[in-house]
């Protein structure tokens, strides 16, 4: 497997192996030269849609707050002090998409988003714990990173985030455009900017397992079959009518363990709301769509590649996409997983697609989920 500057000139799997949910790795120019992808008045731009989540947090003489977005104007850059964090740019910007594109030697289950944080001198969001792995990657300027491993995790009563009470950091760094530092869950760090500088976050997915039995629970209230009705032919005379009968709780559990789940069950409720965009994720259609058949011809010649926006897992016999989930047949399995994995089709990948693939492909470009090469 080849060795990545981005991981410090290892290779993904002895990262995955020795750092991964472990301990933290300093990375110097782990892209050099990087310079960022976008601007500060198009992060603004971002930031005042209500299709973007923002929040700027600012601090001063040890006094947080923090204003959720859209927000439609900021400080002066001349102040001190605060933080514009625009998350998902992934999802409205090529360049930035193509930076969380590089970490792909993970799982795109597990990939959440590219976040954004634009800070002025000494802005940054305060001490505190993420439950999630994370890529601090320097895009410009600089910014001071505390890190510890601490077990007290106890919170400030008096911030309007999630700060750290007693942080006590073992290691400090400063890093530059193009340095990066992994961090594993709930490892506490503390980043403040020296001047005007620019982070970028490469989060990841988390879901507690209580929120996930959850949606499963009502994901297969939808496929389980338990014909019949209760009936007690037997029933007897009863000296206390308001304590449940023991017949009636018996009969009833069994029929309740009659319910049952398979893996695969599992792997289609994961797939659907794995790949489920976020509430704040909306598609645009081509403004004048091609026909069906101009659309396969085009894609024949050019290709097509998912939209930014576009998620789409398979699992087996099972693909999903944006939340859909639907079986592929054997022959069609490697066309659906070369677009999965790779996010796009040259022409030449169509020409074996059955009718039903081309069907669904032509539907998902009329909804914006896929382009034209």
């Amino acid at each position: 497997m080849k060795k990545l500057a981005l991981l410090g000139g290892i290779t993904p799997a002895q990262f995955l192996r020795e750092y991964w949910h472990k301990k933290p790795l300093l990375i110097r120019q782990a892209i050099p030269g990087f310079k960022p992808v976008m601007s500060l008045s198009a992060l603004t731009a971002l930031a005042a849609r209500d299709d973007v989540e923002s929040r700027l947090v600012s601090q001063a003489g040890g006094q947080w707050a923090m204003q959720q977005g859209p927000l439609t104007a900021l400080p002066e850059r001349t102040l001190k002090g605060w933080t514009l964090l625009v998350q998902g740019a992934n999802l409205h910007h090529a360049g930035a998409d193509a930076v969380l594109r590089q970490f792909r030697f993970i799982p795109a289950a597990r990939l959440d988003d590219l976040m954004i944080s634009f800070a002025t001198d000494g802005g940054g969001v305060g001490p505190h714990v993420d439950s999630y792995d994370v890529f601090l990657l320097q895009a410009q300027g600089a910014r001071r990173w505390s890190i510890g491993a601490q077990k007290d995790i106890s919170l400030r009563a008096d911030a309007p985030l999630k700060l750290l009470s007693n942080f006590k950091p073992d290691a400090e760094f400063v890093l530059e455009a193009g340095d990066m530092l992994y961090l594993p869950p709930h490892y506490a760090h503390d980043g403040v900017a020296i001047g005007n500088c620019q982070t970028y976050s490469i989060g990841f997915r988390t879901p507690t397992y209580q929120e996930l039995g959850e949606a499963f629970l009502q994901h297969m209230a939808d496929t389980i079959d338990l014909p019949g009705r209760y009936a007690d032919p037997d029933l007897a005379v009863t000296q206390h009518p308001a304590e449940i009968p023991r017949h009636m709780l018996s009969c009833v559990a069994k029929e309740m363990n009659k319910v049952r789940f398979t893996e695969d069950d599992v792997a289609i409720f994961l797939g659907e709301r794995l790949s489920e965009p976020k509430f704040n994720v909306f598609f645009k259609g081509p403004a004048k769509p091609l026909a069906q058949q101009g659309f396969v011809h085009r894609a024949s010649k050019r290709g097509l590649a998912l939209s930014r926006k576009t998620l789409m897992l398979y699992r087996g016999k099972h693909a999903f996409i944006n939340g859909a989930s639907f079986a592929i047949g054997r022959a069609d399995r490697a066309t659906l997983e070369a677009l999965a994995n790779e996010r796009a089709l040259d022409g030449a990948a169509l020409g074996g697609a059955s009718e039903d693939v081309i069907e669904a492909l032509y539907t998902w470009y009329q909804d914006g989920w896929l382009e034209l090469a």
